[in-house]
């Protein structure tokens, strides 16, 4: 693992100009909404076809794949990393821990745009799709990620 200068205004930017189908997800995804919590790495859920494509925007900042795009997909998740992280899902469906399944297809149809940094919009998935995403892991850290995307959820209702 070598050092990079990490931007996250070039990561994000990089992935936007990819055209990969990818969700920001975890607990970035709540940093976008505005939630206060802390998390040290980036979770993203792409299109299982987007893999190449993901890993080839990202290793100009020096992350680099623990898999191929082919193991990836046999297992259904990968990590990008040097000394930041990227963690990687690519399982066209997940099921949460109480059996949801959940489809990448069903939650890209349904995402959302937001600006993550100036000029530069990310997808996240819906509200709901977003909670149903931290009902994946089932940690007790997912159980307080979901009350404060329930009480979000609540300000933005009529």
């Amino acid at each position: 693992m070598h050092a990079s200068e990490f931007d996250e205004q070039d990561f994000f930017h990089a992935i936007a100009a990819s055209g990969v189908r990818a969700l920001l997800i975890g607990r970035r995804a709540l940093i976008a909404l505005g939630l206060p919590v802390l998390t040290r790495d980036y979770d993203f859920w792409i299109h299982a076809d987007d893999a190449a494509a993901f890993n080839a925007a990202l290793v100009p900042l020096g992350l680099y794949p623990n898999r191929s795009p082919e193991e990836a997909r046999a297992v259904g998740r990968y990590v990008l990393e040097n000394d930041e992280k990227v963690d990687v899902l690519v399982a066209r469906t997940v099921a949460t821990r109480d059996g949801v399944r959940v489809a990448f297809a069903d939650v890209w149809e349904r995402r959302r745009s937001i600006q993550v940094v100036p000029g530069t919009s990310v997808a996240l998935p819906s509200m709901d799709d977003l909670i149903l995403t931290k009902r994946f892991g089932g940690r007790p850290k997912d159980a307080e990620d979901i009350r404060m995307l329930e009480a979000l959820r609540g300000k933005a209702d009529p």
